[in-house]
């Protein structure tokens, strides 16, 4: 079947731009299309044989959404006005878009906020139209043991505002995930902690600039905490696979790394980077690695056997490790 995908982008003349009130018969909705993920989700639908048509907020955006061969709908996260009516007049949704800008800065709680009302913008279009709408989320941590697709689904789909921003979010999930009652075939899509590949500048490439900044390649204690990874292009898939005949209500994870020993990570990165591996104390890692101390002091594997059992996905990409080894994370200090 052919299908189109929606993301918004702004202004460009250059750019094949559809209108948001119309002209989206049998399209795909994708929010976040031009982004880092997204990017791989449009053309591995492209490749499949969909026709996309992806939101772009700048000409940047549009350009780059135009000449992978997709239509373009302009907007940002916070023009609801324009997903809504582009979602209603499509036949499905992928929404990827985040304010990851806000959220580095420290404004995670009003990322969060954002989305849920886009989210919901989204999905009341949708409620009773049996059409897909996909959105990603994250792995949950659960201590002591590897979390799967059934875990992370005690919050209530209502608690959005107020409190932790991370658990805002995951109650965003709860209430796509809820909208299945409701006549739409919602899936929540979980990307875990890493996502690599070549152009990442997300957690790996951090570690990889805090070891040339400070001399040293350095683990958290004694190295054995764990993270869940998958390569980007191994993720677009599922977004693929979750869109065109994940059942209404599934839980996803993306994960082809069960839990890498950030140890191992740290070795590869001194390795090539001819620099000492060393631990850090916890006492220490707030200095060592500022911003990235809390994460890097979880352990936090995650198993993809469910979805792999539904789905019939198979990660082909390198794992994290033989993915750092290809050496792209290391080629200038900006990698």
């Amino acid at each position: 079947m052919s299908v189109t995908v929606i993301a918004l982008s702004s202004r460009n003349p250059a750019a094949r731009t559809v209108d948001s009130h119309g002209g989206l018969s049998h399209a795909r909705f994708v929010t976040g299309a031009s982004g880092w993920i997204g990017s791989a989700v449009v053309h591995e639908l492209i490749g499949a044989g969909h026709q996309v048509v992806g939101l772009a907020r700048s000409d940047a955006s549009a350009a780059a959404l135009a000449s992978a061969g997709a239509e373009v709908v302009r907007g940002t996260l916070d023009d609801l006005d324009t997903q809504r009516s582009a979602a209603a007049a499509s036949d499905s949704v992928i929404h990827l878009a985040f304010k990851h800008d806000i959220a580095l800065s420290g404004d995670f709680q009003g990322a969060t906020d954002a989305d849920r009302r886009a989210v919901e913008a989204i999905g009341e279009a949708l409620a009773s139209s049996g059409r897909p709408f996909v959105i990603a989320s994250g792995t949950p941590a659960e201590p002591g043991r590897v979390a799967t697709e059934g875990d992370g689904h005690s919050l209530a789909p209502a608690a959005a505002a107020g409190g932790d921003g991370q658990q805002a979010r995951a109650a965003t999930s709860e209430w796509v995930l809820s909208l299945a009652s409701h006549g739409v075939r919602s899936s929540v899509v979980r990307l875990p902690r890493t996502v690599h590949g070549e152009g990442d500048h997300g957690f790996i490439a951090a570690l990889v600039r805090i070891a040339r900044d400070k001399g040293v390649s350095g683990y958290f204690g004694d190295g054995t905490n764990r993270w869940p990874a998958v390569h980007r292009l191994d993720s677009a898939h599922l977004f693929r696979l979750a869109l065109e005949k994940a059942p209404a209500g599934s839980t996803l994870h993306a994960v082809a790394d069960e839990g890498v020993p950030l140890r191992g990570v740290a070795e590869v990165i001194g390795r090539h980077l001819n620099l000492p591996v060393v631990s850090i104390s916890p006492a220490d890692a707030d200095e060592h690695f500022t911003w990235l101390a809390g994460i890097l002091g979880a352990d936090q594997p995650a198993s993809s056997t469910l979805t792999r059992e539904l789905m019939g996905w198979e990660p082909t990409q390198p794992g994290l490790i033989d993915d750092l080894d290809k050496g792209h994370y290391f080629r200038s200090p900006s990698a």
